[in-house]
């Protein structure tokens, strides 16, 4: 039986290669993906949605606008740059316009709706920051019960990327995150940058990736060839022309568990510390009396994370078909 899952993004480079395993993958059934405010304005991130799944042919897929802003603050613990540096974030996706449109319903709302009708029976997999997820829960309290998994991407123990205590997606609206730690899922899996920096795609196989000459592994080769140059440029990985594609490997990890290797402990997440606000504080050493929360990836294994993408960027699928 496929899994059933939504994803919520803030639609850049790593999340549209998300967006086109989820849609891609035959284990998979994407029913919708929901949108939040992210590196780019949460416009960008919507239309950059809308052009991968268009680019794959999967604009069956619904696309729902979440929010603008975190829950509380104006604006993210430092205030937006008004100028991003476009050799790191990508306002716009290098694929055609968009010809499909976005949802009406506002991305929380469709959350609570969807969970609702079908508890138990989806998966959400959230690589963004977190506001729509605590904005579903103020909501409707019901909401987390009705997830059968809640899968995030974010957070650090012993990496960071935006200061260093903290990871874009968790720090981007730290009370958001807060909220959801504490809200009685049924289960959450954390996908954090020292699971996702070992699973790096390099230079050479994003090469293979091209070759296959679908319309995903071509997109897929340019985006994350653009990542490697950012990151070799701003923050190298260590090992030479490769990047981290984070939001892809929580979808990987659903399909293939063995991806991921995790523990289970207590996170929450700090809102207030100078030096460390939007750290995940991870318990992995026992040291409170809190009790585990969170299944928490400290490892990813690489090879079978490239592997997947090769095979299901192949071009043998219908939809793949239709978007060439």
């Amino acid at each position: 039986m496929r899994k059933k899952l939504i994803l919520d993004v803030d639609t850049g480079t790593d999340d549209a290669v998300a967006i086109m395993l989820a849609g891609l993958h035959p284990d998979l059934d994407l029913v919708a993906v929901t949108v939040v405010n992210g590196n780019v304005p949460v416009e960008n991130c919507t239309d950059n949605t809308l052009r991968t799944l268009d680019w794959i042919g999967r604009s069956d897929i619904p696309v729902y606008q979440g929010l603008s802003h975190p829950i509380v603050r104006e604006d993210f613990p430092t205030p937006r740059a008004t100028k991003r540096d476009p050799k790191v974030h990508m306002a716009v996706l290098p694929l055609p316009a968009a010809t499909s449109a976005k949802k009406d319903l506002p991305a929380p709302i469709f959350l609570t709706q969807a969970f609702a009708e079908q508890p138990g029976e989806i998966t959400l997999v959230a690589v963004g920051p977190l506001s729509n997820l605590a904005a579903a829960i103020a909501i409707d309290p019901k909401f987390p019960e009705n997830c059968a998994e809640l899968i995030i991407m974010g957070g650090a123990v012993n990496k960071s990327n935006i200061t260093p205590s903290a990871e874009f997606n968790i720090w981007a609206d730290p009370e958001a995150a807060a909220q959801v730690f504490r809200a009685p899922f049924r289960k959450i899996t954390l996908v954090p940058l020292d699971a996702t920096h070992e699973a790096l795609v390099s230079k050479e196989q994003c090469e293979m990736l091209r070759a296959l000459g679908s319309p995903a592994s071509k997109a897929s080769a340019d985006i994350i060839e653009h990542r490697i140059r950012g990151y070799e440029e701003t923050q190298p990985t260590g090992t030479p022309q490769t990047a981290p594609v984070h939001d892809a490997v929580c979808v990987a990890a659903l399909v293939d568990r063995e991806i991921i290797e995790t523990k289970y402990v207590n996170v929450v997440i700090e809102t207030l510390g100078e030096y460390t606000i939007g750290r995940t504080v991870v318990d992995h050493e026992r040291r409170t009396k809190r009790e585990p929360n969170c299944h928490v990836a400290f490892h990813a294994r690489r090879e079978p994370f490239v592997a997947m993408l090769t095979e299901v960027f192949t071009p043998k699928r219908p939809t793949e078909a239709r978007a060439s």
